[in-house]
């Protein structure tokens, strides 16, 4: 179905307004996908939107922002038929979303079209050593780039406690760039759940790495082939006591010149990295 909204007060467009929080995207169970990179992520998965707000002037503009509006138009004409695509004003595309320049085009999609089952069952069977925990991760934009970095770095599934930034927040999911659309990740999961799911990774045997700041035992040193768990703390506070029960081992990045820790986002993508390089020398 298409239909055509031209003024930024209609009644739906403030509804979506609210999806820019937490609250209303828990009272709606909706969340916002804003820009043409992750719709086409979106399309490539197959995984249609319940509704897509566009522009048509924003993105014919580009030969790529054209060619998706046509794929779009096509789609939903072909095989999506119930996805609703709703042509907007300039001024309206804009109260969508929150970048200062719209690239022209916004979809809306449950909370949960993306369950993590559905994406591993997806995922080609491959031998993946890391289970990623993020413990109460507070900045959205570290947030987005861990899920970005885990996807590239092809971790088992990434696990979210309760008090990490929200996962489906607007700046996390630009950050991710379509992480969310393939990477496997389980959110506002207890202590008692992680365990079990360490449990389950690691063949029985639980093998936790804790990342810390002056820890004597260093990334590089250890044998990331083998399944075990990365647990990556707060910005600000480190690792949690429920953290540290868990670990079996700390682990550090070496750092020189007084610098006393590094951004959690890059840490984490030394570190995984490091188990990618591992991978494939063996």
């Amino acid at each position: 179905m298409k239909t055509l909204i031209t003024s930024p007060g209609n009644a739906r467009i403030a509804k979506l307004q609210t999806l820019h929080t937490t609250r209303g995207r828990k009272k709606s169970g909706l969340f916002l996908m804003e820009g043409p990179h992750l719709l086409e992520a979106l399309l490539d998965a197959r995984l249609w939107p319940q509704e897509v707000f566009y522009h048509p002037a924003l993105l014919e503009r580009t030969p790529e922002g054209n060619a998706l509006l046509t794929r779009l138009l096509t789609v939903a004409e072909q095989e999506a038929r119930q996805m609703d695509l709703v042509e907007v004003g300039e001024r309206v595309i804009e109260a969508l979303g929150e970048v200062q320049t719209s690239q022209g085009v916004v979809s809306v999609l449950p909370l949960d079209a993306l369950q993590y089952r559905a994406l591993l069952a997806r995922r080609p069977q491959q031998e993946r050593p890391c289970l990623l925990i993020l413990d109460d991760l507070a900045d959205p934009g570290n947030m987005g780039t861990v899920l970005r970095t885990a996807l590239a770095a092809n971790v088992e599934r990434v696990l979210l406690t309760p008090h990490c930034v929200d996962y489906f927040s607007p700046k996390v999911v630009r950050a991710a760039a379509g992480a969310h659309v393939a990477l496997p990740v389980e959110h506002d999961l207890s202590w008692e759940g992680i365990a079990e799911r360490v449990s389950t990774h690691c063949g029985g045997t639980p093998r936790v790495l804790v990342a810390e700041a002056g820890s004597d035992e260093l990334y590089f040193s250890q044998d990331l082939t083998q399944p075990f768990a990365l647990i990556v703390g707060n910005e600000a506070h480190g690792p949690s006591p429920r953290a540290y029960a868990l670990a079996t081992r700390s682990i550090s990045i070496p750092l020189a010149n007084n610098v006393e820790s590094l951004n959690a986002a890059m840490a984490t993508g030394i570190i995984l990295y490091e188990c990618v390089r591992q991978m494939q020398q063996r």
